[in-house]
């Protein structure tokens, strides 16, 4: 478990690849574009240097250009920011995959990774529709193709040296193990969601056994109301505290040992989900006590992002 009350500057090493990953991370899924490049340049100006992106979420050259533009003022260097993407599931087929990274490269404006992910385990038929469907709007899987073919491939490009290090993301302990057993550069960071009512726990212990970090998105339950946010465990910790219930939830994500990614649109959000400092051991392991259990995600079933349209 994490206790530095200055949560904020956590870092926790990779066990492959090189580096550490700032726990405190800033998420990219802003489907318009223009707000895709306030928010990157407001998160960077609150303190952020740990930014998760994707290929599927359709606006990597937008941060890239809001990145871009920092470095380019000297204030920022390309080696304080830690960058991840995602290799999307119609570009599973291992020779689609360094085509896929060197394209979201060239859209975000770097040359190197610090981290690349599997989007989710499922293979969509590839090509360059993201979402393909049947005449019945099923998706249409790729079943020529194994979660370790596109694994094989990841490694080749960690081989390469412009790729630091590779994880999976939206992966259950199911697929997770076969896949650790197998792999010759082991996973060095697995991306799911979790918070206070899907705390991970199985999956969090597995990591933490073998070294992975688990990053974590919807850390305070993607708005869902009821959710999180107004448990009344957590509400009682933020006025003890005097912090809000946001960032409350986000120093106990921290403080558990995972990482975590929280998307603020405005400049006053930003800083306060940067500005986290501890809460109390009595208060982790009151929010480790909650019993409410709901998963609000279902890509971990079908592949399909639910926080993101269809085609979107």
């Amino acid at each position: 478990m994490t206790s530095h009350d200055n949560l904020r500057l956590v870092k926790i090493p990779l066990n492959s690849g090189a580096g550490s990953i700032p726990a405190l991370g800033f998420g990219t899924l802003i489907p318009d574009l223009a707000e895709t490049r306030s928010a990157t340049t407001n998160a960077l100006k609150a303190g952020f240097r740990h930014f998760d992106c994707a290929e599927r979420y359709r606006n990597e050259r937008e941060v890239g250009e809001s990145l871009s533009a920092e470095f380019a003022t000297g204030a920022i260097a390309r080696e304080d920011v830690f960058i991840t993407t995602k290799l999307w599931n119609t570009n599973h087929r291992p020779e689609r995959a360094a085509p896929a990274f060197d394209a979201s490269c060239v859209r975000l404006g770097i040359s190197y990774l610090d981290l690349y992910l599997i989007h989710t385990p499922f293979a969509f038929q590839a090509g360059d529709n993201m979402d393909p469907r049947d005449p019945a709007g099923n998706i249409i899987y790729d079943r020529g193709v194994t979660l370790l073919d596109t694994w094989r491939a990841m490694e080749k490009l960690v081989d390469g040296g412009r790729c630091r290090a590779i994880g999976l993301s939206d992966v259950t302990l199911e697929n997770l193990v076969p896949l650790y057993e197998a792999a010759r550069i082991k996973p060095a960071v697995v991306q799911v969601e979790s918070h206070p009512y899907h705390p991970q726990t199985e999956l969090f212990e597995f990591c933490r056994q073998k070294g992975i970090v688990l990053l974590a998105f919807a850390p305070l339950g993607h708005g869902i109301r009821p959710g999180p946010l107004e448990d009344p465990a957590v509400l009682a910790i933020a006025r003890q505290t005097g912090q809000t219930p946001a960032q409350v939830l986000l120093a106990w994500g921290i403080q558990r040992g995972t990482a975590i990614l929280t998307t603020a649109k405005t400049l006053d959000r930003a800083r306060e989900n940067f500005n986290i400092s501890g809460i109390p051991e009595a208060a982790v392991d009151a929010i480790n006590r909650i019993q409410i259990r709901t998963r609000l995600n279902s890509v971990v079933t079908t592949g399909v992002p639910g926080f993101i349209a269809k085609g979107g």
